[in-house]
């Protein structure tokens, strides 16, 4: 921005021209390498002008006096020094540079000289000597740019390491100590103090110092304010402090302690101020590090600092375990610091953001707003709604416009399940209540919530710092920024210990001198009586014969008749002893790093006692960056497949639930050459494993097939699967969210080969798909279950015959294997249904013949392909070797042409979903359908139009509480899930063929 206000002053200066200049840009290195090498200086008294030569440019004003026209033939800047001390000539003590010449205009160049006009900033000639300083255009902008730069970066914007403070705190800080504006003084105006910090120290306007001074006061800014503040500072809400007039301060307790409590015994140096008058410290002599403690935040030239602020209490750990051992590994250090401590409060997710910042001096923190759960009460014998209660901020998030931007993301409706926003902060704390609709996820809105508003933020550190004394600014670790704080520390310690120790040594000093006088008490006396004044007498204890320093000599002469006594003889002589005790001990400190580094420890233990507090946001476990997953519910829906190449996604409350018998509702708008091929129940965040008639498995996310009403036609399968168009979709299995290793899938193809393949094969299973068997010449896959070895299989053939054998049977195999046969099939028999049964799950006979309830409830529900269907008990069905020819599963009435749709596992307080092939769908309860025996016919169980014939049946966990307003079925199946996790929880698939009426799962 500089070079290009800069280029376009030069080219308005001079139009058409050849004048130009370059500055080069700063060098990668520049930020941790930078240091002051400030160029020589006129003394005190002197002053910089510039002069352009009679020969540099020509002006001419108008008639009117107005605008000015400039004409250069040779353009050259000289830099011209005037000086008070002197003459003008060379040997005036002022450094000069060599003299330059340059010609832009395309001349030869020339020694400048002659006849000059002067351009001073004191106006006018000033009668001094004069001498001319030519320099180049470009190297004077670059020089007084660095120089502007280097002031702001040194005398402004970055913080110094060793006090953690700019210097603009500082001087607050001082004025403040100066003021005596204790802990225990009374309040005075801001507008009092910032006049001390402008009228002594801070040559700048009082905005910068008041709004310095306001946010060493907010309590939500600093992790320990430094300035008790009585009155108006603001708001997390962004609202500004009360003018400085209205508002009053003071030093802070910690303030005190920890920064100013040395500022009077010589612990750092002093300099004069802006005009010379008064003197102002370089740094304050801080007894912890207060750059950790509240952080900083600064942009300076090419560079910016922000500093998180941190816990008190686990910054003077972690420091003093770095001076017991300075070796100290950077795992036991971040056990100590584990990140930063926000004053706001909130959650910290993961600990690889501050590992990162606390090891690079870089890194990205993220911050998410505590919240919880509260139900929320209606009024008027309505029912409760449930509620997400905001407690906590991130840091540096405003409140009103965090609230601001939620309630318009709900009005544009880019924001669902919302129904009121309130903000019921006080005094006591931050409180703000978003209410949530009835039909609402409540961890659905939090986590869109979080992605999508203020409530998660990043805080990007980069821990800069002036450090080596405040002279270069540099990128420090969270090891080195401790280190530099002991390393001062030290120092400040070693100096105060000098100076204590000159003034023990003093005092002992006059005190050797008085003990000496006091035991020639007469002839001190008598010398005094005889002296003429105080002087000669001052001069004859100073003489040879008593041998007296000028400082015991006043002394003596000081002292009262009452100091005379034996009793103030004795009180000289035990204060010699004391305080030549203490000597000792201040020396053996000066020799000793050690005792040094004591003292150091027990200063922070002692301001650890007295200010720590505990540690306000809390550490949660990350796993990772909001997921597509995070931000939608895991409802029940069920999902249609049709023959014509259409798939689409319905909720499942779409279908209420009705009795045994009736028509059913529609289930989709179909054309009529369509039917249904596949439908069936998951979970929205499950994972759902498509295999073709071909043997190729593709796998998506249920929710990545979109939501279509009830009656519509749905998306083309290509949409959604990259399916080729001579396949077709022949089984589809919902996984679930996990693979668990001891499961498997089990294939069965329509001639009757079966394998079993672990489901970690499918682990990677991606939407462009992988071979999940081998087919022989004709064959094609029919159907795929999960099951584990403790459970057993039963397959079923079209003209009801059914065997069941044991999973263990099968040996895995990997997924491009065939297997191997699983039924010898009677003549123009085909396969048509899979289940698998847990042997603890099956019923035991209750009854005569094979028909009984089981004391757990579970059967196995029988459904023909014209609408009858009965419940048989597991146990009717024996096991036996696989490979054999099964036994009958249900009899079909004579001269019917009825065949098995599917003969699957079930439970009383199931329901099943019928679906028929032209698209109708009825849904009721497994317990209202008829419990017979093996050989039985069964019971209508869905009346059908002629032509039409049930086409696929799904089981669903039963919805037990129909009038739940709520609608979620996900939470309701949980305990029937646990016992049947394999098929159930996935639902149970069918398709039937449209030729032959078979039933295909």
């Amino acid at each position: 921005m500089f070079a290009a206000s800069v280029s376009a002053v030069l080219k308005s200066a001079r139009r058409g021209g050849r004048f130009g200049f370059h500055l080069q840009p700063w060098p990668p290195s520049f930020v941790p390498t930078l240091a002051l090498n400030p160029r020589p200086v006129p003394e005190r008294g002197s002053r910089w002008t510039l002069q352009a030569a009679r020969g540099l440019s020509k002006f001419s004003r108008d008639g009117g006096g107005g605008a000015r026209s400039m004409r250069n033939k040779k353009t050259r800047l000289s830099v011209k020094l005037s000086s008070r001390q002197g003459d003008g000539s060379d040997d005036d003590g002022i450094p000069r540079e060599p003299e330059i010449l340059r010609d832009f205009g395309g001349g030869n160049g020339e020694k400048m000289g002659g006849e000059s006009q002067s351009i001073s900033a004191a106006g006018g000639d000033s009668g001094y000597g004069d001498k001319v300083l030519p320099t180049e255009l470009n190297l004077e902008l670059s020089s007084s740019f660095m120089q502007y730069a280097m002031s702001t970066i040194l005398g402004r914007a970055l913080p110094d390491a060793r006090d953690g403070l700019k210097p603009v705190h500082r001087r607050i800080l001082f004025a403040m100590h100066v003021l005596n504006l204790q802990p225990e003084s009374s309040y005075r105006k801001c507008a009092r103090v910032v006049g001390e910090v402008l009228g002594k120290y801070h040559p700048h306007g009082d905005a910068s110092v008041y709004d310095a001074l306001v946010r060493m006061a907010q309590d939500f800014v600093m992790s320990a304010p430094l300035v008790a503040g009585h009155g108006n500072f603001g708001s997390v809400d962004d609202d500004p402090a009360a003018a400085m007039r209205y508002t009053e301060c003071k030093l802070s307790l910690l303030a005190r302690d920890a920064l100013l409590k040395d500022i009077n015994l010589d612990t750092v140096d002093f300099a004069p101020n802006f005009d010379g008058n008064e003197v102002e410290p370089l740094v304050l002599p801080a007894r912890v590090p207060m750059l950790l403690l509240n952080g900083a935040t600064g942009i300076a030239v090419g560079m910016a600092t922000n500093v998180p602020p941190h816990n008190l209490g686990e910054v003077l750990d972690g420091t003093l375990a770095l001076i017991e051992d300075p070796s100290l590994s950077d795992d036991k250090l971040l056990r100590l610091i584990p990140a930063p401590d926000f004053p706001t409060g909130g959650d910290i997710m993961g600990l690889e953001g501050p590992r990162k910042l606390y090891t690079n001096g870089s890194g990205s923190i993220v911050m998410r707003a505590k919240t919880h759960m509260e139900t929320i009460p209606m009024g008027g014998g309505r029912q409760v709604r449930n509620a997400i209660v905001v407690t906590e901020l991130p840091y540096q998030v405003n409140k009103a416009s965090l609230l601001e931007k939620i309630a318009d993301m709900v009005n544009e409706k880019k924001m669902e399940g919302i129904s009121d926003l309130r903000d019921e902060s006080d005094r006591e704390g931050i409180r703000v209540v978003i209410e949530l609709k009835r039909d609402a996820m409540p961890s659905v809105v939090e986590n869109n919530l979080f992605k999508k508003t203020a409530l998660q933020s990043s805080f990007p550190g980069n821990f800069l710092a002036l450090a080596n004394d405040g002279r270069q600014p540099q990128r420090l670790t969270l090891r080195e920024s401790l280190q530099s704080f002991i390393d001062f520390r030290f120092k400040t310690i070693r100096r105060r210990t000098q100076h204590e120790l000159s003034k023990l040594e003093s005092r002992d000093h006059v005190v050797e001198g008085l003990i000496r006088a006091l035991d020639r008490i007469d002839d001190v006396v008598e010398l005094v009586r005889r002296a003429k004044d105080t002087a000669a007498a001052k001069a004859t204890l100073m003489g040879s014969q008593y041998d007296m320093s000028e400082a015991q000599a006043q002394a003596i002469l000081a002292l009262t008749l009452g100091r005379l006594t034996a009793l103030e003889d004795a009180k000289l002589r035990a204060e010699r002893e004391q305080l030549r005790g203490q000597i000792e001990d201040f020396q053996a400190m000066m020799r000793q790093d050690e005792k040094v580094f004591d003292v150091m420890k027990q200063e922070l233990r002692e301001i650890r006692a007295k200010h720590a507090v505990p540690r306000r946001s809390s550490i949660r476990a990350h796993a990772g960056a909001l997921t597509e997953l995070d931000l939608l519910a895991n409802d029940r829906s069920v999902m249609m497949v049709t023959e014509a190449g259409y798939i689409k996604r319905m909720p499942l409350d779409d279908f209420e639930q009705q009795r045994r018998g009736t028509r059913g509702k529609a289930g989709a708008r179909m054309s009529q050459d369509d039917l249904v091929n596949h439908f069936f129940a998951c979970n929205d965040h499950d994972h759902v494993v498509f295999i073709s008639e071909k043997g190729v498995a593709f796998g998506i996310r249920a929710f990545q097939v979109p939501v279509a009403s009830r009656v519509s036609k749905g998306v083309p399968l290509p949409q959604v699967l990259p399916l080729s168009s001579d396949d077709h979709v022949s089984s589809v299995i919902p996984l679930g969210e996990s693979f668990q290793a001891d499961e498997f899938l089990v294939l069965l193809t329509k001639q009757g080969f079966i394998k079993k393949t672990p489901v970690d094969a499918f682990k990677k299973l991606t939407s462009r798909g992988l071979i999940a068997i081998s087919l022989g010449e004709g064959d094609t896959l029919g159907w795929a279950r999960r099951c584990t070895d403790q459970d057993d299989i039963l397959i079923s053939t079209r003209k009801g015959y059914s065997m069941r054998f044991a999973s263990a049977d099968l040996k895995p195999t990997g997924r491009t294997s065939r297997g191997c046969s699983a039924i010898k099939l009677r003549k123009t028999d085909e396969m048509v249904d899979i289940t698998v049964l847990r042997p603890d799950a099956a019923v035991d006979v209750d009854g005569p013949g094979d028909c009984g309830s089981g004391s757990n409830g579970q059967y196995l529900l029988a459904v023909t392909t014209a609408g009858y269907g009965k419940r048989v008990s597991a146990d009717s069905f024996k096991v036996q070797r696989r490979g054999g020819m099964g036994v009958i599963a249900i009899k079909f009435k004579a001269g019917s042409g009825d065949s098995l749709a599917c003969m699957r596992a079930c439970s009383d307080d199931y329901e099943v979903v019928l679906s028929t092939q032209k698209g109708t769908i009825v849904r009721q309860r497994v317990a209202a359908i008829a419990l017979q025996s093996r050989t039985a016919t069964g019971v209508r169980v869905q009346r059908l139009d002629e032509g039409n014939i049930i086409k696929s049946v799904a089981m669903l966990p039963a919805d037990s509480d129909d009038d739940d307003e709520d609608g979620s079925l996900a939470n309701k199946a949980d305990a029937v899930m646990k016992d049947l996790r394999y098929e159930n929880e996935a639902a149970v698939v069918m398709s039937i063929g449209s030729q032959t009426g078979v039933v295909d799962a």
